[in-house]
């Protein structure tokens, strides 16, 4: 068994390419499995470096040192692959999918309890030809997901400071556009403000849609909101952050199902796990256990409601 370290250097705008080497050097003192430290050259490196990595049918465990654009791309170089597992290990602030785990998302940080860690099965949202372990969104939250970065190297606004002039800007520029989205029996063209798919429970930095969501359930929760006002989104935002969509059924319908279909007037972004990506139709399927995830030894022991079924 291989261990693959995937180090994105630009991840959070820190390189912590040292600060993780010095680490999995310590603790493979004690450790005789083979292991490789690859810092990634740019976008979707790490994909195709999990893939050739993968191909020779050797047992391969994949870190990926970032956040959670990195661990995306890991994840797609591991998706479906029998002999390939993966986990966060996280190296910035933030992590929306460690997030998750509540008082266990720490663990994802302590290198000996994911090496010592054992391999789980979860579902994947396979998504116009891409993946996405987490959340899939469309609408106006994507918009502004895409445009943080224009604003959070602005000088006083600063990294957090971006998503609400990111927001601000978003939304007077206009909060809904039609979309025909279809859901099992659902099937409307309307406008509407954003459609957000859920295999994990937490995107953008905080916000929590879905309360019970399980990695590993075969379904996805859906939460589709109608076109409202800029009063009424920000009435109603702090509710749908919180898990409380389903206090508010005159503007946000929740499906659960396998499969989404979105056609947009228009090319748009989809967010999938933090990253953008333009489209102008949307294909959601979720594949069942179409993940090996490496679970840190200890998780679900400080975890109220965990979501994967240990």
């Amino acid at each position: 068994m291989k261990h693959l370290f995937i180090v994105n250097p630009k991840a959070g705008g820190i390189d912590a390419t040292e600060e993780v080497r010095a680490r999995v050097q310590s603790a493979f003192r004690t450790r005789e499995e083979p292991y490789e430290i690859y810092v990634t050259r740019g976008p979707r490196d790490a994909t195709r470096k999990i893939r050739l990595d993968a191909s020779n049918g050797e047992e391969l465990r994949v870190y990926a040192c970032g956040g959670d654009g990195t661990f995306n791309e890991c994840v797609c170089g591991a998706a479906l692959e029998e002999n390939v597992s993966v986990c966060p290990f996280p190296t910035g602030t933030g992590n929306d999918f460690c997030r998750m785990f509540g008082t266990d998302a720490d663990l994802f940080r302590d290198l000996n309890a994911l090496l010592d860690g054992t391999v789980h099965e979860i579902d994947l949202i396979a998504c116009n030809g891409t993946y996405s372990v987490n959340i899939c969104s469309v609408g106006i939250d994507a918009r502004i997901g895409t445009d943080v970065h224009k604003y959070s190297g602005l000088p006083v606004v600063g990294g957090k400071g971006g998503y609400i002039v990111s927001a601000v800007v978003n939304a007077f520029k206009g909060i809904a556009t039609t979309m025909h989205v279809r859901c099992g029996r659902y099937d409307l063209e309307a406008k509407h403000s954003l459609v957000c798919a859920c295999n994990g429970r937490f995107y953008g930095g905080g916000f929590n849609p879905s309360l019970d969501a399980k990695l590993d359930d075969g379904i996805m929760d859906i939460f589709i909101v109608k076109k409202v006002s800029l009063l009424t989104l920000a009435r109603c935002i702090g509710k749908y952050a919180k898990g409380r969509a389903d206090e508010l059924p005159q503007y946000i319908t929740h499906l659960r199902g396998t499969d989404l279909y979105i056609e947009l007037d228009g090319e748009d972004v989809i967010n999938l796990d933090g990253e953008a990506v333009p489209a102008m139709s949307v294909n959601m399927h979720l594949i069942p256990k179409a993940l090996r995830l490496i679970v840190p030894k200890g998780l679900g022991h400080g975890t109220e409601i965990c979501p994967l079924s240990l």
